[in-house]
């Protein structure tokens, strides 16, 4: 058995395509629109080498109202080299990081779907860090 992928049903592929691909650096591995079932899937990955896993967005394009955040879905995870600088620049481009890597080793942000996306940091947690140490929750992730 092999991992293949994560659905995430959206509702603005523009802004979630701005979300995963310009704000947390995914890259697009493929697409595929479709007329007669009128949806569109665009499939992220890492483009790291040995990283197969994916995310697979899809849109429906008759879909007006948001979708529901059903209990079911947890979060998505993504390693990073460097947590503060990742919030720092996510924090940049006007992502609100609702749980702040106080401990140097893990935060949560959300897609403009809803979605929760934990960040853990590659390896020992780092030292903690001003203004994350003393940074409020917000929000729920």
């Amino acid at each position: 058995m092999r991992y293949l992928h994560t659905m995430l049903r959206v509702r603005d592929l523009s802004a979630a395509l701005d979300f995963f691909v310009t704000k947390l650096g995914l890259r697009e591995l493929r697409r595929q629109d479709n007329e007669g079932g009128r949806f569109t899937l665009v499939f992220l990955g890492t483009g790291t080498d040995g990283d197969g896993a994916e995310i697979e967005l899809t849109h429906n394009w008759d879909q007006t109202e948001a979708y529901p955040t059903g209990r079911f879905f947890g979060h998505l995870a993504f390693q990073v080299d460097d947590i503060y600088a990742t919030c720092a620049r996510l924090r940049e481009t006007g992502v609100d990081i609702l749980r702040p890597p106080r401990d140097g080793h893990m935060a949560f942000i959300k897609s403009p779907d809803g979605q929760s996306v934990e960040l853990l940091q590659r390896g020992p947690a780092l030292p903690r860090q001003e203004p994350w140490a003393s940074m409020p929750n917000q929000g729920s992730w």
